[in-house]
């Protein structure tokens, strides 16, 4: 991949040598912010609130198994993040998170519409296309996965 930037292209030319520095590491820092932002979601169920609270809402949506959801949510939103952001066992971890984006789109936000700020699926939707992306590309230059050599 080359990180090649024409700078005839460019309305300010100048910054050609500033977008070929940080291109080689945009992809990284994309992932990495992706599983970061969630990571307090995780720490935040883990350590501070009941798993029986999040059992009763996802079983209060008709959803089956509501305590082993609950489960998979605190897993996904703490650990599954977690590697996204390292880059360890990436698609993985995207496809989780993708997952646990789209019941959320779905089952919890929909009837709200799309602005974050009135419950909507703004926010989901964000991480869903995110990991979308990331679960085609892996873990890219800059991971664990590339670090060991092995890849999903």
């Amino acid at each position: 991949m080359s990180a090649d930037i024409d700078s005839k292209r460019l309305i300010f030319p100048g910054l050609a040598g500033l977008y070929e520095a940080g291109a080689p590491y945009a992809y990284a820092f994309m992932r990495f912010a992706t599983g970061a932002v969630l990571v307090p979601h995780g720490v935040q169920k883990v350590f501070f609130l009941s798993i029986g609270q999040y059992t009763k809402t996802i079983g209060g949506k008709g959803l089956p198994f509501p305590e082993l959801l609950a489960y998979l949510t605190f897993f996904t939103e703490l650990v599954a993040a977690v590697c996204l952001a390292i880059g360890l066992f990436t698609r993985v971890a995207a496809v989780m998170i993708w997952i646990e984006m789209a019941v959320i789109i779905t089952v919890f936000n929909w009837q709200f519409g799309y602005f974050w700020t009135n419950r909507g699926v703004e926010y989901a939707l964000l991480w869903l296309l995110l990991c979308t992306a990331i679960f085609f590309r892996g873990g890219g230059r800059y991971s664990v996965d590339h670090l060991i050599g092995k890849e999903i």
